[in-house]
């Protein structure tokens, strides 16, 4: 789990005007850092099925963001994807 200062830091890196802490944008940066630390988690901790289960509603939340963003508006999908280094296929 991020603490609220790493959500804040995260938030104030990604947002897309100044009150914003829910757009596409903030959503994926968010759940990209958590899916990082549940993989590495995942890595020292290879029974953990609980685990693995949350990671992979993560990342399919994020696909589902990426996919929404991306028919949206396609420079903001890409702009978010090449910030985060993600795959630009990941959501087909």
């Amino acid at each position: 789990m991020l603490t609220n200062k790493e959500k804040d830091d995260l938030i104030k890196k990604y947002r897309t005007h100044k009150d914003d802490t829910g757009s596409p944008e903030v959503q994926i940066a968010i759940l990209t850092e958590e899916i990082k630390r549940v993989s590495d988690h995942l890595k020292i901790h290879r029974k953990d099925n609980h685990s693995r289960r949350g990671l992979l509603k993560m990342v399919g939340n994020r696909r589902r963001l990426l996919r929404y963003l991306k028919g949206e508006d396609q420079k903001r999908y890409e702009k978010i994807a090449d910030k985060m280094k993600l795959k630009k296929d990941l959501t087909t």
